[in-house]
């Protein structure tokens, strides 16, 4: 009766986890990126693809000309193993090199602009593996952790905010993550202590993107402030005039 009842819950929840997944437009495509950090690093590596591309059809062209010049001509059998060659060359370099995924130890390496992509990029390969109500989340961090590499950017490397983001950003955003894979799958629908493990993985990577928000919106404090006083100056430098016109004119 037990294990029928088990069996029960685990059909329900899993017509549960797939009506979420229809509700959603279904699960998100692998190759998106989930911020412009990881995107420009995958266009990178498609121009290199096409650089390598471009030279191997240009080393058989060449190949083929001076076969054509000892040979007096390749022919119709030389004519096809070149195109054989072009269709080979285009078939290995549309998937080689591939975008280097990084290590967890790297994450926080490098500048501001560096660490959101590698983050950025080891994300999107973890969302194979994660429920569809995270991978919602995963694909929010991204967009904030290109408004943070933004504000980094202009901040001075040794600024204690600077360490806590690579905290942040570096350990535990990844460690959340690894904890949760390291619970068997058919597990992690379970109830454990009051909530599942996909449960507890959603609401963490929620505190997290939360935190990310909070330390962006930090870092900007700053630019925030002199917005402001540029606006009230140009309010008392420009504004004022134009009431004094304004009364000049109703006066005359």
């Amino acid at each position: 009766m037990t294990d029928t009842t088990r069996e029960s819950d685990q059909i329900i929840r899993a017509a549960k986890h797939s009506l979420v997944v229809q509700r959603e437009g279904g699960t998100h495509r692998p190759g998106d990126s989930i911020g412009a950090g990881s995107a420009s690093a995958k266009r990178k590596n498609w121009l290199k693809r096409a650089k390598y591309f471009a030279g191997a059809v240009l080393t058989i062209l060449v190949s083929a000309s001076i076969a054509g010049v000892i040979l007096d001509g390749i022919g119709f059998v030389g004519v096809m193993m070149v195109a054989l060659a072009v269709m080979a060359a285009a078939g290995l370099f549309s998937n080689f090199p591939k975008v280097k995924v990084p290590k967890r130890s790297e994450l926080s390496k490098g500048d501001p602009k560096q660490m959101v992509a590698r983050t950025e990029l080891w994300l999107e390969s973890q969302r194979p593996a994660l429920p569809p109500p995270a991978v919602q989340v995963v694909d929010q961090l991204g967009v904030q952790l290109d408004a943070l590499g933004l504000q980094l950017e202009t901040v001075d490397p040794n600024h204690p905010s600077v360490r806590e983001v690579r905290e942040l950003v570096g350990e535990y955003i990844p460690e959340t993550i690894d904890n949760y894979r390291k619970v068997p799958e058919h597990l992690r629908a379970q109830d454990h202590a009051g909530k599942t493990a996909d449960e507890r993985l959603t609401d963490s990577l929620g505190k997290l993107s939360n935190e990310v928000d909070r330390v962006t919106r930090r870092l900007a404090e700053g630019a925030l402030d002199d917005l402001a006083i540029k606006d009230r100056y140009l309010e008392y430098r420009y504004g004022g005039d134009e009431l004094i016109e304004d009364m000049t004119g109703k006066a005359n």
